[in-house]
C-alpha cells in the first residue's frame, strides 16, 4: 500500500510526468490570470464613485478579493485542467506496472468532458466543505479527512477502473472493495492537505488508483 504511494510520488518526478506537470500548471496559471484580469477590468468598469481616493480603495479591495478567490480556485482549476491528461497518465502507469497486460480504453470525448466537470465540481465542493469544517472544533480535521478519503477515493478509483470496465461495473467493483479504496483515498486526502503540492493531486491520485485497480483486478 505505502509502496504504491511512494511509487506514485516517484512517477510524478519522472520525465514523462514532468511534461504533464508543466503543461497542467502552465494552463492552470494562464486560466487563473486571464480570469483574474478579466473580472478585475469588468469590476472596475462599474466603479465610478467619488472622491478619487475612495475609487482607488475600492479598486484595491476588488483586486485583493479576486486574488483570494484565485488562490481558493487554484486546486479546482488544476483538477479541471489535469483531467485533460489523465488518460495519458493512466496509460503510462499501466504500461509501467503491467507491460504485457491489455491496454486500457481512453474515455470517449463526451465521457471525458463530463468527468472533467465532475472533478472540478468535486474539488470545489471539497474546498468549501474544508473551510466550513475548520470551524467545527474537535471533529473538523477528522471529518474533512474522512470526506476527502471517500469522495476522492471513489472518483479516482472509478476513473481507473473505467478504462477496463463499464461505468456500472467500475462502480460495483469499487463497492466490493470499498475498504481498501477508502484507505487509498485517505492517502490522497493527506496529499490534498498540503498547500501548493495539492495542485498535483490529479496526477498523484490517478497513478495511485491505477495501481490499486491493477492489484484488485489480479486478485479477482
Amino acid at each position: 500500500m505505502f509502496k504504491d504511494a511512494v511509487d506514485s510520488l516517484n512517477d510524478i518526478a519522472s520525465p514523462p510526468f514532468r511534461k504533464v506537470v508543466v503543461k497542467s500548471l502552465t494552463l492552470t496559471a494562464a486560466a487563473l490570470l486571464i480570469a483574474w484580469f478579466g473580472l478585475d477590468r469588468l469590476a472596475l468598469h462599474f466603479v465610478t464613485v467619488q472622491p478619487p481616493w475612495l475609487a482607488t480603495l475600492i479598486a484595491w479591495l476588488i483586486g485583493l478579493s479576486l486574488l483570494v478567490g484565485a488562490v481558493f480556485l487554484a486546486a479546482p482549476v488544476a483538477s479541471l485542467v489535469a483531467s485533460l491528461f489523465l488518460d495519458e497518465i493512466a496509460a503510462h502507469v499501466e504500461a509501467e506496472i503491467d507491460p504485457f497486460g491489455p491496454p486500457g480504453r481512453a474515455a470517449p470525448f463526451a465521457e471525458a468532458t463530463l468527468a472533467a466537470v465532475r472533478f472540478f465540481a468535486l474539488s470545489l465542493a471539497v474546498g468549501i466543505v474544508s473551510l466550513i469544517l475548520l470551524f467545527v472544533p474537535g471533529v473538523g480535521l477528522v471529518a474533512w479527512l474522512a470526506a476527502n478519503a471517500y469522495l476522492l477515493g471513489r472518483e479516482y478509483f472509478e476513473l481507473a477502473a473505467m478504462r477496463f470496465h463499464s461505468a456500472v461495473q467500475a462502480r460495483e467493483l469499487r463497492r466490493r472493495r470499498a475498504a481498501i479504496v477508502f484507505v487509498y483515498g485517505a492517502m490522497i486526502a493527506v496529499f490534498v492537505a498540503i498547500p501548493l503540492v495539492n495542485l498535483l493531486t490529479p496526477l498523484f491520485a490517478t497513478t495511485l488508483m491505477v495501481r490499486l485497480h491493477k492489484r484488485v483486478a489480479r486478485a479477482g
